[in-house]
């Protein structure tokens, strides 16, 4: 298999994209949070629609990023081969999909409830259908290793995307004022409209990045392989459609639970406060980049189910880190958004556990994926789902977004621990079982004291919360001591050259 620390340098560069990227994706939350008032429903509005688009991604890609890496590390297949039978198959799709929402643009808006704007739906489809065929794209980056590119390209998105909110949201009201005949295309109650107009233009230019990309692309179809390719897919794309359920459903969900402006409003406020907890799923997708080709690429090392029980370890260890690194500093962290929203900070830690939770699940997916069983993810994810959406129906009446704050712990600890039960059975791994719940349990009651032990100042209370941080950190040490050992004295055999 290859090397953790190849595993470890890649994930860094990812990493470096999503955390950089999203860190500078923060900056649009205070943004829009500041400019968009909670109580217009405006960022519901913006929550509802990308919820619908992060669910029709999965149905265009359709498992084919997964299914590339499988079948372009099989020795009797050519890597081109697989490649331009996913991309292509892919771009086929996304392309009809586009072609019916610029057709059936006006009734599909009117029944999702935004019969006056259209134009929304027509966007936000185009951004997606071009989505789903970059996914292929930096699927072939990531293959081919090409780690720095793909950071580029992702960072150089976010930083068009920032420039265009900044300019939109901040200079020009004023230049409209200074200047209102030239900004005479200005509208300033079109806010909202201009987020995903900003999203398509930023979308856009990045798909020109791929034009080397797309010049090496073989233009056409192999249908044996693509026969072969979706049927390892279809679990795949079942599996993933009702994986990002789980993360969406209560956003699509809520405003015909909650239905009116006050389902807007509230959908707002949980939708901006979950974007702090998303610390944890940067870390989970910057860590998918690197781990994917990481497994598939050493699939047939006799040392491979070691290795993923070890990086299983270390990524709980490191996003429990993370949880208690928010959670502890979350009086800090609130100010990311408007005080208005702030009363759905309540559901931060909740939606990073279920965050961690999704996490532990995906390093435990990879069973039945190199065993070509993927359709027990489809029934794993089916079950999480199903108890997702049933606490949400049944209590978000009475309890408003807690329960999907809740629904989200629910739904995705119930994938895995049924994925590690089964998986258990049919395919062992020697994860560090004892060593994973001392760490949950210890993450837990730390969080707990911070509850229970809160002081009425707030400097004494983050004082208190960095203790508490420290005793995690020191008892990480401690059960890592050999490793950090080595790691100590690789630094001084350096240093004494």
């Amino acid at each position: 298999m290859p090397s953790i620390k190849k595993l470890v340098g890649q994930t860094a560069i990812y990493g470096l994209s999503s955390i950089i990227g999203r860190f500078l994706n923060y900056l649009l939350v205070p943004l829009y949070t500041y400019k968009i008032t909670a109580a217009s429903g405006g960022y519901g509005i913006v929550t509802n629609v990308y919820a619908y688009t992060a669910l029709l991604l999965v149905l265009l890609t359709f498992g084919m990023e997964t299914t590339f890496f499988y079948f372009a590390n099989r020795d009797e297949i050519d890597p081109k081969k697989a490649f331009s039978t996913a991309a292509n198959s892919v771009g086929l799709v996304s392309l009809v999909f586009w072609l019916i929402c610029m057709i059936f643009g006006s009734p599909i808006a009117q029944a999702l409830g935004y019969g006056e704007h259209p134009e929304f739906i027509r966007m936000m489809a185009s951004v997606v259908a071009l989505d789903a065929f970059q996914a292929i794209l930096f699927a072939q980056l990531r293959y081919q290793n090409r780690a720095v590119k793909f950071a580029c390209l992702k960072l150089l998105f976010i930083v068009l995307n920032i420039a265009l909110n900044l300019f939109i949201f901040l200079a020009a009201p004023e230049f409209k004022q200074a200047d209102p005949e030239l900004m005479a295309w200005y509208n300033p109650d079109y806010q909202v409209g201009y987020i995903f107009v900003i999203n398509l233009v930023c979308t856009s230019l990045i798909t020109l990045g791929f034009i080397p990309e797309m010049r090496n692309m073989r233009f056409g179809i192999d249908r044996t392989l693509l026969k072969d390719m979706l049927r390892y897919t279809w679990p795949l794309l079942l599996f993933g459609l009702i994986g990002i359920l789980n993360q969406v459903a209560d956003k699509i969900c809520y405003r015909f639970i909650v239905p009116g402006a006050e389902g807007e409003v509230q959908l707002g406020i949980y939708g901006a406060c979950v974007k702090i907890a998303m610390i944890i799923a940067i870390f989970t997708q910057a860590f998918r980049y690197a781990y994917e080709p990481f497994v598939f690429g050493g699939q047939k090392d006799k040392n491979s189910k070691e290795a993923q029980a070890l990086v299983m370890k270390y990524f709980v260890e490191f996003t429990l880190l993370a949880f208690l690194i928010v959670v502890c500093y979350l009086d800090v962290f609130k100010f990311i958004i408007h005080r208005n929203y702030w009363d759905g900070l309540r559901a931060v830690p909740i939606v990073m556990m279920a965050e961690i939770f999704m996490g532990v699940y995906f390093n435990l997916s990879f069973w039945y994926k190199l065993n070509k069983e993927t359709w027990w993810g489809a029934i794993f994810s089916g079950v999480g789902c199903a108890a997702l959406l049933a606490v949400n129906f049944i209590f978000v009446p009475k309890f408003g977004y807690m329960a999907c704050a809740w629904g989200g712990f629910i739904g995705y600890g119930i994938c895995m621990v049924l994925s590690y039960i089964v998986g258990q059975k049919r395919n062992p791994i020697p994860y560090h079982i004892k060593s994973l719940f001392g760490y949950f349990l210890l993450a837990v009651v730390l969080y707990v004291a911070t509850i229970f032990i809160r002081q009425d100042n707030v400097v004494l209370t983050l004082i208190f919360n960095t203790l508490v941080l420290l005793v995690y950190v020191a008892v990480l040490l401690y059960n890592e001591r050999i490793v950090v050992k080595r790691a100590v004295s690789k630094v001084k055999g350096k240093l004494g050259r």
